[in-house]
């Protein structure tokens, strides 16, 4: 009779364990499918510093001002990450010079190297959005030789330039809003995608 019960509540325990991984699964689908509207329609910025010294990492953040300074027109108007890539590349060698030019007020003389690449970015949230964690295409702006810790953000849609703007629907799909607007302290999701993201990025290195 105590092994029929036992065999019971095991097979109400595997049912229950079942029901959570299918529910999850389930809801993962949409969420993976907003998280890849995010990678292909975003573009961050990713600003690194010549070293860590407390000198170069002083710098690194002046850079970052004079380049989002100098870049606000840019994207005025731009309605997908295409036509802003359009637009920014051509402007790469104008926000070289902004950079340096703020650099050689202060002494240095680093030069300012900007490139779009793929970039691997953790999980970070801008205020009430928040953008997980994957391979996204950056605009990287390399001071010097590059080697110090780095700060980042979003060029496209505009979350950190100087007159940011928080209506990204025009930019992202509703799958892709839903993202966007989810807690990562209370959603595991994340962490999952994270997980599985830096594992993808270290395979591809």
């Amino acid at each position: 009779m105590m092994k029929k019960t036992k065999r019971t509540l095991l097979c109400i325990e595997a049912a229950f364990l079942f029901a959570f991984v299918l529910t999850f699964t389930v809801q993962m689908i949409p969420f993976s499918k907003g998280c890849q509207d995010l990678y292909d329609n975003m573009l961050r910025l990713h600003v690194i510093a010549n070293s860590d010294s407390e000198r170069d990492q002083a710098l690194k953040l002046m850079v970052r001002d004079a380049v989002l300074q100098a870049g606000a027109d840019i994207f005025d108007g731009s309605a997908d990450v295409q036509t802003a890539k359009e637009k920014l590349v051509p402007q790469f060698a104008r926000l070289e010079q902004a950079a340096e030019a703020v650099l050689r007020q202060k002494g240095c003389g680093d030069r300012v190297h900007i490139s779009l690449e793929r970039t691997y970015f953790d999980t970070r949230s801008y205020g009430e959005l928040t953008v997980p964690a994957g391979t996204y295409e950056a605009m990287c702006v390399r001071i010097g030789k590059a080697e110090g810790h780095n700060w980042w953000c979003v060029m496209f849609p505009p979350l950190c330039l100087p007159a940011a703007t928080k209506n990204t629907d025009a930019v992202f799909t509703g799958s892709g809003q839903a993202v966007l607007g989810s807690n990562p302290k209370y959603d595991v999701r994340f962490k999952v995608v994270e997980l599985y993201q830096t594992a993808k990025a270290r395979i591809t290195k």
